[in-house]
């Protein structure tokens, strides 16, 4: 299907039909996340990063900014993405947008761009509260919200899947708890992988959230773990594999149809 026949009123009317949930519920939608992530800033921040020492020239508090912004990232993309297309699945809707005259594409496209918008706009909220509590410079400003709108949209894709896959409420949380949170965690938000010893070094590059911090870290302060050209592509990488399993989705009727 080419853009010119592109349905456009469908995207739309899913688009706003999703973000119009983040108005009815602004406190658990953005207020929320702020908050759980300011805490974050007060205690690491200025109680525990005073007393650290900066970390390549950067004071501890700042260091940690690009790795708390890119956890908060990665939950709420999955947490939307995968709740805007359960939910459907849940109440027995998902059949009025199987037999609509939208591309699958149409709609995925919309509900990733609705989720990934969410997402983007909680990540630059936490980025000026940010810098109410510590020192914060952004050397690579363009960098800096290309590598934030390929994430959301990265694990909104990821989400998506997991929103299919998932045939209860509790199955929508497994991932994130159990997975996505400890790879984030020790995929250097608190610090920087060379700080580890060789061996753990190199067990952690096998941690695709690595890539994805440490590029990010890179638009910030101008220094990573991993070269910006390795992160940039695994995050493309990735974005592919995710596009790739939802068509396959789509063309099998993976837990959609039944």
């Amino acid at each position: 299907m080419s853009a010119a026949t592109m349905n456009l009123h469908a995207i739309k009317a899913i688009y706003l039909f999703e973000m119009a949930r983040t108005w009815r519920t602004p406190l658990q939608s953005i207020l929320s996340p702020v908050i759980s992530t300011s805490l974050y800033f007060v205690v690491f921040g200025a109680a525990i990063g005073s007393r650290m020492q900066a970390i390549d020239g950067v004071p501890y508090g700042a260091f940690i900014v690009p790795g708390l912004i890119m956890l908060s990232l990665l939950t709420q993309s999955i947490a939307n993405a995968s709740f805007a297309i359960y939910f459907p699945k849940f109440t027995g809707t998902i059949f009025e947008l199987l037999s609509a005259p939208v591309a699958w594409w149409e709609a995925v496209f919309a509900y990733v761009a609705a989720a990934a918008t969410k997402s983007v706009m909680l990540g630059l909220i936490i980025l000026v509260t940010a810098f109410l509590f510590v020192p914060l410079k952004i050397e690579h400003p363009l960098w800096m919200l290309l590598f934030l709108v390929l994430t959301a949209t990265t694990f909104s894709l990821f989400g998506f899947i997991i929103g299919v896959w998932a045939d209860g409420f509790e199955k929508l949380q497994v991932v994130p708890l159990l997975i996505v949170t400890p790879l984030a965690f020790l995929g250097g938000s608190f610090y920087s992988i060379d700080m580890l010893p060789p061996f753990w070094r190199a067990v952690t590059l096998f941690n695709p959230v690595v890539y994805l911090i440490s590029g990010f870290r890179w638009s910030f302060f101008g220094f990573a773990d991993v070269g910006i050209a390795v992160s940039l592509t695994m995050t493309l990488v990735f974005l592919c594999a995710c596009i790739a399993v939802i068509a396959w989705i789509f063309k099998t009727g993976y837990r959609l149809k039944n």
